[in-house]
């Protein structure tokens, strides 16, 4: 009782802000366009806020994941439970009690952990919220194709100092869901039919891919794959049966997904959430599938990191992950940011393979004290996941070599320092490129981006019982290039080897091996005297446009699968 009536205390001169820190002072807190406010909520309505707890021995974790994901180590491929992660990371046990303590005085209840314990999320009025976290005060706003509902806070929030060593930071204030940058172009013009394609179909991604029939899976593995969505989108069973009828002829498939986590609306499909699974169950055909659908459906919470706190509570789960969701860098808060990354590392120590779309804006631009810069893309620009680039067939109705997909997202990031894999790569690019853009432009010590790439223009797309062609997007890539993953995944099982876990250190070892080079075309930037549009263009061996380059099955199996 005593020491909750002196946090209290603690809490009353904090809100009078003599003792106060901001966790996120760089967090973007606009609005974003389309949004509006509908007003004040209601002080004595419930909410949710999830507390990031600070996390132990991330140099250690950081150590493990090199000697798990390193072929040449003997540690490679022994990967850690989802236990032996949480002995790891596991906030200290002053950290949870001064948290606890904290909250409990405030008001806060049924509060729920993770298995890691280095989650809290607890439900209270907006009153106590509000009292709880000096200085924020909390709108109901509506925005996004869907008319989406949130609860958010554009003001920034204190904590009492007493707290600075044990959050990280408070999800469910500022940040707002994305919106989708996949779209549909218009289809190319061309004379005669004969012998083309009419767009990218299953048939036409396992042509050019060098897929055979019997590159499927076997089912007799405990093998899956997942994907996961966050645009409150949502995929109807009736849309993947009709595309499997109309373009899943010619080889087996699972005519369901094994599971959904989370809830899946009742609404029309989404042509994004369609795609995801239409095509991450045909590049990795008759696989086992699970889907991540809108995870924190309450309008205060943040979907992407409810999924997080969904891997940091699920002992066994997919080995690959695909995703498309993307922020700008610099809209995030470095503390959030740095957060997220060291949730992938901890899905890199358990063998995970996260594969997120690198972006549909080229190099991305943006303009700061009146110059201008490339605007790198998060989680694209995370040193520990898997990032696809977009390409296009050099003739759009044939199945022929690829070019540059001009939207497919790449650069180097502004936050996170060249991770070591990647040393001789990306230094053997910036030598060698015979178009570099300005150096001002980026940051050539960042982390670059993507690692791979695949087909990202003119899908078909089945969504309200409709076939949609000419969708195009880093959001096709990434699920065609998981799809792929899990297939080597089920002859590494088969053949007694662990799944492939966290890629990158062996990718860049293998100097893309295994992958077709893409070695032509540039991707969009600036539109300004200066680049006059242009971003970075690709070139022999890895470039930040396609990578390494697109998968050839056949060739990427040989050099995956062992050891």
């Amino acid at each position: 009782m005593g020491l909750g009536a002196c946090l209290l205390g603690l809490l009353a001169l904090c809100v009078v802000g003599r003792c106060s820190y901001s966790p996120e002072p760089d967090q973007q807190r606009t609005l974003p366009p389309g949004w509006v406010s509908l007003g004040r909520v209601d002080p004595e309505e419930e909410l949710s806020l999830t507390f990031a707890l600070r996390q132990q021995n991330l140099e250690r974790l950081s150590k493990l994941v090199q000697a798990v994901s390193d072929p040449g180590s003997p540690r490679y491929g022994k990967y850690l439970t989802l236990e032996d992660v949480a002995e790891l990371v596991r906030p200290s046990p002053l950290t949870l009690r001064t948290v606890q303590k904290w909250l409990l005085a405030a008001g806060a209840r049924n509060c729920h952990s993770v298995i890691t314990q280095d989650f809290l999320t607890c439900w209270m009025s907006v009153r106590q919220a509000e009292l709880l976290l000096s200085g924020s005060e909390f709108h109901r706003y509506v925005g996004g194709p869907a008319e989406t509902h949130v609860v958010r806070s554009l003001r920034p929030y204190q904590l009492p100092k007493a707290l600075a060593s044990h959050v990280d930071f408070v999800g469910g204030l500022h940040r707002f869901p994305p919106t989708s940058s996949l779209r549909q172009r218009p289809e190319p013009q061309v004379a005669g039919t004969v012998g083309l394609h009419l767009g990218v179909t299953p048939s036409v991604i396992r042509g050019r891919y060098n897929l055979t029939a019997q590159d499927v899976g076997s089912g007799t593995t405990n093998n899956s794959q997942a994907c996961a969505q966050f645009l409150e989108q949502y995929f109807h069973d009736s849309d993947l049966a009709e595309f499997m009828h109309l373009f899943g002829g010619n080889f087996a498939h699972q005519a369901s997904v094994a599971q959904v986590v989370g809830q899946q609306g009742r609404g029309r499909a989404g042509i994004e959430a369609s795609l995801d699974v239409e095509y991450l169950m045909s590049a990795g055909a008759n696989i086992s599938t699970w889907v991540y659908s809108n995870p924190g459906r309450h309008e205060s919470q943040e979907p992407f990191l409810q999924w997080l706190l969904l891997l940091s509570n699920e002992s066994a789960l997919p080995p690959v992950h695909t995703a498309s969701y993307g922020d700008d860098e610099d809209s995030l808060s470095s503390a959030y940011i740095q957060r997220v990354n060291t949730e992938f590392m901890k899905a890199a120590a358990r063998g995970l393979t996260l594969l997120f779309a690198s972006g549909d804006s080229g190099a991305g631009c943006w303009s700061t004290s009146g110059r201008h810069q490339f605007r790198p893309s998060f989680p694209a620009s995370s040193p520990y996941v898997t990032t696809v680039g977009g390409t296009s067939f050099k003739n759009p109705f044939r199945v022929t070599s690829e070019v540059v997909d001009y939207i497919s997202g790449g650069g180097f990031s502004n936050v996170f320092p060249r991770p070591s894999y990647q040393e001789e790569a990306v230094a053997k690019f910036l030598s060698s490129s015979p178009q570099l853009p300005p150096s001002s432009y980026f940051n050539a010590s960042g982390r670059a981006y993507p690692d791979v790439a695949a087909l990202s223009d003119g899908y078909w797309v089945v969504s309200n019982r409709v076939p949609i062609p000419w969708v195009s997007g880093t959001s096709a890539s990434t699920p065609v290039f998981g799809g792929i993953l899990s297939l080597i995944n089920e002859h590494r099982i088969l053949n007694g080897r662990p799944p492939l876990g966290f890629l990158n250190p062996r990718l860049y070892q293998q100097h893309g091996a295994g992958l077709f080079d893409v070695t032509r075309g540039c991707h969009e930037s600036c539109l300004n005297e200066e680049v006059q549009g242009q971003g970075f263009c690709s070139g022999p061996g890895w470039d930040p446009v396609t990578g390494w380059g697109t998968p050839n099955f056949p060739a990427l199996l040989k050099t995956l699968i062992n050891p």
